[in-house]
């Protein structure tokens, strides 16, 4: 019998979470947008307010970034934190009705010609982001502003009709989408890359066996090596990027210099040296805006426990 209501509860829980966020890209576009404004504002205190695991993980990893900040910072960064979190939900779920004149008002891309000057060459380009912001806007920006369709990654969710969900969702804004489990994708990214065209990946958290273990704010992380690997293997330039909020309806991205690929090293060397460059830029933008990186998971090594570190 226990073994019974063991298997039930993740089937009501998958169900639950599939039905809450099938009501919100369903209700939440309906509302008019100071409504929603304010909805998720509300929201993103009250969950705040609790203190639950989320929100503590928030703060320990926000503690990292602005070491000498004083709990009573750390508790109003992390505040700050939950409603941004919210406002990226709050966009999201509106997106697919945004006009292309309303995504372009939304955002203000500096350095935007390291990008266009990329593609033009017909080299390919690979845009690497941690989860700052609200990278599915800025993904709607170069599929409907500068009508470039590009391909990225998603992480199987359970259950798989929420996957589905994203996949659809993120389709429905242009993109090309890939699984992450199944191996083939790696060879579809640099099919595309060698094409000329443009891959876009959040970068910026791997727990896998083939991460790559980097210096992060002070202590070791591990972040995917792709981005490297794929920039090695098929000449593509490898951009990173790092969105913000500051107060207003825009949100703000910014390219960064390109990671050039190391002229000596081994293939692991090169990785290595090459992923420890993007952690480097995602580490500026993420200190100018520590309150906008929606981390709400463990990231450095010495937080993970042990089941978490095994291959």
């Amino acid at each position: 019998m226990s073994g019974t209501r063991g298997e039930s509860k993740p089937g009501l829980k998958d169900r639950l979470t599939d039905g809450l966020y099938g009501l919100g890209w369903g209700a939440v576009k309906k509302l008019p947008e100071p409504v929603a404004q304010a909805l998720f504002r509300t929201l993103a205190d009250q969950v705040w307010r609790r203190r639950g695991k989320s929100v503590l993980r928030l703060e320990s990893n926000l503690a990292r970034v602005v070491p000498d900040a004083s709990p009573a910072r750390l508790a109003e960064l992390s505040r700050a934190g939950m409603r941004s979190y919210m406002r990226y939900w709050m966009e999201s779920f509106r997106l697919p009705t945004w006009s292309p004149e309303r995504i372009k008002a939304g955002i203000d891309v500096s350095e935007a010609h390291r990008l266009t000057d990329g593609l033009d060459a017909g080299r390919g380009v690979i845009l690497a982001l941690p989860h700052l912001a609200n990278w599915d806007l800025a993904g709607a920006w170069v599929t409907t502003d500068m009508k470039v369709p590009f391909t990225t990654v998603a992480e199987r969710l359970k259950p798989e009709s929420l996957y589905d969900r994203f996949v659809a969702y993120r389709e429905g804004l242009g993109m090309e989408v890939l699984p992450h489990t199944g191996g083939s994708a790696f060879g579809t990214l640099a099919r595309r890359l060698r094409d000329g065209g443009l891959v876009c990946l959040v970068s910026d958290r791997d727990l896998s066996a083939s991460g790559v273990e980097v210096t992060f704010f002070g202590d070791t992380a591990r972040m995917p090596a792709g981005p490297a690997l794929l920039a090695q293997q098929t000449g593509a330039l490898l951009l990173p990027v790092t969105l913000r909020y500051d107060g207003t309806p825009v949100m703000k991205a910014r390219i960064h210099p390109a990671v050039e690929v190391p002229e000596s090293g081994t293939r692991t060397e090169k990785t290595s040296v090459m992923t420890q460059a993007l952690a480097d830029a995602f580490a500026v933008g993420i200190a100018e805006h520590p309150e906008d990186w929606h981390m709400l998971q463990r990231l450095w090594l010495a937080d993970l426990e042990p089941r978490e570190e095994q291959p």
